[in-house]
């Protein structure tokens, strides 16, 4: 594995941290006192729409698309540190690049899955960046770790599919510009292969029986930037056949090809986010005085910031290699690195930062600074996208048949 950056990549680099220094980060107080404005607390500020216009005028835009033909055409080694800069503004920067979840995912199965007229109608308008989605597969009432658990139906009735269920904790809904769901359901229940239950359908936002309920709230954050993360009813909500992606029975493999590039995403911004609360904190801690002397002259403070560079120089190497190894011998290949990152990075990224609240006192669990609610999001991602345990299940197992 070569360490140095491609030309492509260091290009995009300069282009994006001048971008996020020059725009996202002055971007950042104005798109809250524009939110405070607004009619609607899921309305998008006029803030975040400039920053997307000025994206894609700088051909920074869709970077997370390896298609070619859709997006930017980057392998996951050259996206990696693009994401990872990205991640020091979670809230805009994703979203100004047209990169963030549950888009981003929902774009891939659309590219990979979805047939022309499905390409057409839904997949361009997001990779314009016109419209959002969301992705509706957590359910309230089981254990939606695993998806065989999924208890919403959908049933075939002449020509159209019948959805019927409870979702909750589904991204980006509550956002009056998500037009379009892709829903997780089950075609046949009582078949034999509990791996071939489930099918993925689309449904439109407007489709009667459909009702957006309530946002969630994560750690007592409603996520505005995001679209909130919505309880969602589907009451016999009727669509065309044709709107099913892919084949029925085929939702598992869709699900697992979606969520492999959506594990290492999230992990490359998390590295992103540990290295901005490592800036508050040095910042922080040259600029206080605590007990006569700076708290940059405290020997905790200095183990704090020591133990955060080492740990994310490890975990950025990780990142890239599990990235490497999904260009190279693809998602199945890498899986054993993919379920790594995702147990490990979220868990030091949640260390580094409550570091860095501590060194802020009663700032770091304000409003004044982004700690926690880039907390919030860190410690969420132990949960999201599978819990950590799930993961560390699978990873085990897969060590002892090395044995057995």
């Amino acid at each position: 594995m070569d360490f140095a950056f491609d030309a492509r990549t260091e290009e995009l680099r300069a282009k994006l941290l001048a971008f996020m220094d020059e725009y996202v980060y002055p971007a950042e107080a104005v798109a809250e006192e524009q939110r405070d404005r607004l009619a609607s607390p899921w309305d998008t500020p006029a803030v975040v729409e400039e920053l997307k216009a000025e994206a894609r005028r700088q051909g920074l835009w869709n970077l997370f698309l390896p298609d070619a033909e859709y997006g930017a055409g980057l392998t996951n080694l050259q996206y990696a540190p693009l994401a990872e800069i990205t991640g020091r503004s979670p809230q805009l920067a994703p979203t100004a690049l047209n990169c963030a979840a549950p888009d981003t995912g929902n774009m891939e199965v659309l590219s990979q899955f979805g047939d022309e007229q499905q390409k057409k109608q839904w997949l361009e308008p997001l990779l314009a960046g016109e419209i959002r989605s969301a992705f509706a597969m957590t359910e309230p009432e089981v254990a939606s770790s695993d998806a065989t658990n999924i208890t919403t139906h959908i049933e075939r009735d002449g020509d159209e599919y019948v959805v019927t269920g409870r979702k909750w904790y589904i991204s980006g809904a509550m956002n009056p510009d998500c037009k379009i769901f892709i829903v997780m359901g089950k075609t046949d229940p009582d078949g034999e292969d509990i791996r071939r239950q489930q099918s993925m359908i689309l449904v439109p936002r407007d489709t009667p029986g459909v009702t957006v309920e309530r946002a969630m709230r994560v750690f007592g954050y409603e996520d505005h930037y995001h679209g909130g993360h919505a309880e969602v009813i589907f009451d016999h909500a009727r669509v065309p056949a044709s709107n099913l992606v892919g084949e029925e029975g085929g939702g598992f493999a869709i699900a697992q090809a979606r969520l492999g590039p959506g594990r290492i995403h999230h992990c490359m911004r998390l590295i992103g986010m540990a290295e901005r609360a490592i800036e508050l904190m040095c910042r922080r801690a040259v600029s206080r005085d605590a007990f006569g002397k700076a708290l940059a002259q405290q020997g905790v403070v200095h183990n704090w910031i020591a133990d955060a560079r080492v740990t994310v120089e490890q975990l950025r190497l990780l990142v890239l290699k599990t990235a490497w190894l999904m260009d190279t011998v693809g998602n199945r290949g890498a899986h054993t690195e993919i379920q790594s990152i995702k147990i490990a990075t979220p868990r030091a990224v949640v260390d580094i930062i409550d570091r860095a609240i501590q060194l802020h006192g009663a700032g770091g669990v304000s409003q004044d600074f982004p700690l926690a609610e880039l907390y919030a999001g860190a410690r969420t991602l132990m949960i999201a996208d599978g819990p950590d345990e799930v993961h560390q299940r699978s990873l085990a197992r897969r060590e002892l048949k090395k044995y057995l």
